[in-house]
């Protein structure tokens, strides 16, 4: 339909085949097999040039509207490709927004400002699955180190974030500057997490050094943790990501002999990888900066 286009606009085949770069013939056999599949003809002779037939004025009118449409597309691809456009949704969960995910961010919409993206707050479980469904482009969550490798879906190791043992203020074990993870086992314990992902490091580590936490009360939120402990209830294990906001009756020790930790990653989908603003987010998370 182009080459019908051409033809019409330059009012000979010789013309629209200098325009085009092809040869008279092989207009001309353009044009031919165009005729034959819409069973009518699409030019007349007139002196030695052609015009348009009625038929042949609709279609080249069309071919002059899907030209258009398709050079938008092509400058839309070239801008999505080139990261100046575009959107990206992903999803993280709530103790990384502040301290690993927000630093990131703002590097992305520096370097790509065409670039929407839109940031959800999920569980860890569940953001997994939404890149799999393509509900997301990238998902941070708390992985295993042995957790399995999925067809088509890229995991991108972030940071080991280390569980810090939080104490009332005053506690005797304040005074280290570091605790043996053992040294806890006959305290009352606060809990900081939900059944899942980021309580297994507390329980594998208690379990290495020989014991189970006695747990007097729950929460799973950090703020409301530290609460707990700042009123004496008990100790808690918190990440260090979870400790950006810290309360004040509260003391912060680094914990030893094991030391637990969260490891952090992101996944992605391979296919998706080919987005500038995408591979800009996962080196942003990466970087110390981001961290």
């Amino acid at each position: 339909m182009q080459v019908l286009h051409a033809v019409t606009t330059t009012g000979s085949v010789t013309a629209a085949a200098a325009r085009l770069g092809y040869t008279p013939s092989a207009v001309s056999q353009q044009v031919a097999a165009l005729e034959k599949e819409a069973g009518t003809a699409l030019l007349e002779r007139v002196g030695r040039g052609v015009r348009p037939t009625a038929a042949g004025l609709l279609l080249s009118r069309y071919a002059a509207d899907i030209g258009a449409r398709l050079a938008e597309a092509e400058t839309a691809l070239a801008d999505l490709r080139a990261g100046r456009t575009g959107r990206l949704t992903l999803h993280y969960f709530a103790s990384v927004g502040p301290t690993l995910l927000a630093p990131a961010l703002a590097r992305v919409r520096q370097a790509h400002p065409g670039v929407a993206i839109d940031p959800r707050l999920t569980e860890p479980d569940d953001a997994l699955s939404e890149v799999e469904h393509g509900r997301a482009d990238l998902a941070l969550v708390v992985r295993r180190p042995t957790g399995e490798q999925q067809q088509g879906i890229r995991v991108v190791h972030l940071l080991d974030d280390a569980y810090q043992v939080v104490l009332p203020a005053g506690h005797p074990l304040a005074a280290h500057r570091a605790i043996d993870l053992g040294d806890l086992a006959d305290q009352h314990w606060v809990g900081s997490e939900p059944p899942g992902p980021c309580r297994a490091p507390i329980a594998d580590a208690c379990a290495a050094a020989g014991f189970s936490p006695r747990f007097v009360a729950k929460s799973e939120d950090y703020a409301t943790a530290q609460g707990f402990v700042a009123a004496g209830l008990g100790i808690s294990l918190i990440p260090r990501l979870g400790l950006g906001a810290r309360h004040p009756g509260v003391v912060v020790r680094r914990v030893r002999t094991p030391e637990p930790f969260r490891s952090i990653h992101a996944v992605v989908r391979e296919s998706s990888l080919d987005q500038p603003a995408l591979r800009a987010l996962l080196k942003a998370l990466k970087a110390p900066s981001g961290a």
